[in-house]
């Protein structure tokens, strides 16, 4: 029973729950950057390249049966030819820099709100007694502590 409880205390721990929602929203944020890459930046890349498909580049490395040449990615996989996927490779580069970019972004915005929240510390409003060392106020003339004369100090 101990071990049930142990476990629901660490569950519903604050920094456990907000991980957990960090989690689930990043692999959403990742789902969101997949599809703008594979949907909508590298389509017009490809256009301007020579209207070439980035997720359809390979490099066959053994030949399936039946032997190549394969149209496709996924003809080679089906064939079970051995292929370097490069233009996979690029889009998730791609997406890794764009997430990258925002995980930048959403830091450098953190930073920002943090030094504004930080207020600079106030002026003092006392000094000490250069005689008794006692705290006084800053317009004092005479310590009320010593009675000592602090025009003269």
């Amino acid at each position: 029973m101990g071990l049930v409880k142990d476990f629901k205390a660490f569950a519903m721990r604050g920094n456990v729950v907000d991980m957990a929602v960090g989690i689930i929203i990043g692999g959403a944020f990742g789902t969101i950057v997949k599809s703008l890459v594979d949907d909508v930046l590298m389509p017009p890349i490809g256009l301007l390249i020579g209207n070439v498909d980035f997720s359809n580049l390979y490099v066959v490395v053994k030949g399936g049966d039946p032997a190549g040449p394969y149209a496709t990615l996924a003809e080679a996989k089906e064939a079970g030819a051995v292929a370097i996927a490069y233009g996979q490779f690029v889009n998730a580069a791609v997406s890794f820099l764009i997430v990258a970019f925002a995980v930048f972004l959403l830091v450098r915005a953190m930073m920002r709100l943090q030094r504004k929240e930080e207020a600079p510390a106030p002026a003092p409003t006392t000094k000490d007694c250069p005689y008794c060392q006692t705290s006084i106020p800053l317009k004092a003339v005479r310590c009320p502590h010593c009675t000592s004369d602090l025009k003269a100090a």
